[in-house]
């Protein structure tokens, strides 16, 4: 990797840490809150692509693991990787890998089609396997699981909504530079 590739990819690790600053929002009724920083591995996804992207979110992840307090609320340690919130965490190592697939993919060439991939692979893949890992470690059945994670759409398509603008206006802004 060249020079400026490692400092975007610290500096998205830095963004998705600094999001995790925000207080997480507990909903009461499932034990796994609403938190920004599925907006920077979104971000991660449609900024760096698959590979540069993925390799941000393991950093993340693995700075997590071993104890630094980079998970929303100051969070960290190996309990969050097989407690309720695992599945969350598998989902955004997958999601740059899925969106970068969708987005390469030569017939995505509308901006719904570009929208819809950033929210199946960044919000709907996420939320289902986090609800199956909720599933496997809760008293919570399948099926209600999955019910209890619709309350996280909303937020999350308005945070897929925010990096799709973000990607679009990247996208025409590297348009009018390779113009010069």
């Amino acid at each position: 990797m060249k020079i400026t590739e490692i400092v975007q990819t610290a500096l998205i690790t830095a963004t998705i840490i600094i999001l995790g600053m925000i207080p997480p929002l507990p909903l009461g009724f499932i034990p796994v809150p609403i938190v920004m920083q599925n907006l920077g591995i979104m971000l991660a996804a449609v900024i760096l692509g698959p590979k540069k992207g993925t390799l941000a979110i393991f950093g993340f992840l693995l700075l997590a693991l071993i104890g630094f307090p980079v998970l929303s609320g100051g969070q960290a340690g190996p309990a969050f990787f097989v407690g309720p919130t695992g599945g969350y965490l598998l989902g955004w190592l997958l999601t740059p890998l899925m969106i970068g697939y969708g987005l390469s993919r030569p017939f995505i060439n509308r901006r719904w089609s570009r929208l819809s991939i950033i929210w199946f692979a960044g919000v709907l893949l996420v939320d289902v396997i986090g609800s199956v890992w909720l599933w496997l470690v809760s008293p919570i059945s399948l099926i209600g699981s999955l019910v209890l994670n619709l309350a996280f759409i909303p937020a999350d398509t308005l945070k897929a909504v925010a990096v799709y603008l973000v990607a679009e206006r990247m996208r025409i802004w590297n348009k009018e530079t390779t113009r010069l």
